[in-house]
């Protein structure tokens, strides 16, 4: 089993992997030490994105895991906005993509998923209901007096991009995810302002930032080289 996963990953993906888990397991043990569930979401969650990169529905089970945990440390902090998302919609719809992406594989190889194209009108559609989905939220997020009201909504606007697009096997659903690791990052920041452990957050936010630009590019070339063995 080692030895097939050994060959399942490249050298940069191992790299990027570990490099990534060590980076936020360094900045944990110097910035905060004491809240292991972010530092396991943290490593859950990096984890799931190597294998999302690789278009295997195993990544979306590890982001329903992730989803769950970081519901619970946003509940906590008061942002609430991070809650409802990720546990209403996020985990949510992972478990949905998952099946998708088991039902939808790149011929007999069930560890990558078909990479599909979205017609222009479906990209109008998606931007209509992600502008109603922010626009009901905000209230929402308002009615909770949740704090850093206006970077907490336009995370909600870049989650749910984020996972329409991953259910719908897009290759755009990482670079989504990557304009919302930023907001993520300002957002974390600004807590940070106050206690200085949650700077860990916004160092695993930064790492997830590199690793779904490398996401995004691993499935352009996915669907390119798709694309030319069909023709």
């Amino acid at each position: 089993m080692r030895f097939k996963m050994f060959n399942y990953f490249t050298k940069v993906e191992f790299l990027l992997w570990f490099g990534t888990i060590t980076i936020i397991t360094v900045s944990f043990l110097v910035f905060d030490r004491e809240s292991f569930l972010i530092l396991l979401a943290s490593l859950i969650g990096a984890t799931s994105l190597i294998f999302n990169a690789k278009g295997n529905p195993f990544g979306q089970l590890l982001m329903v895991i992730f989803s769950l945990m970081y519901g619970i440390i946003s509940f906590k902090l008061a942002y609430y906005g991070e809650m409802i998302t990720y546990l209403g919609m996020t985990a949510p719809m992972a478990v949905f993509a998952m099946v998708l992406w088991f039902k939808n594989p790149y011929g007999s190889n069930k560890r990558e998923v078909k990479v599909n194209r979205l017609i222009f009108k479906e990209l109008i559609f998606m931007a209509i209901l992600t502008a109603f989905v922010t626009f009901i939220f905000y209230y929402v997020l308002l009615a909770f007096n949740t704090l850093n009201i206006l970077p907490s909504t336009i995370s909600v606007t870049t989650s749910f991009a984020a996972v329409y697009l991953t259910f719908r096997r897009s290759a755009f659903y990482a670079m989504a995810y990557a304009v919302n690791d930023i907001v993520l990052i300002v957002l974390w920041g600004l807590a940070a302002v106050y206690d200085t452990s949650y700077l860990s957050m916004v160092i695993c936010f930064i790492m997830f930032l590199v690793n779904d630009v490398y996401g995004f590019a691993s499935w352009l070339k996915m669907r390119k080289r798709q694309e030319n063995s069909s023709i």
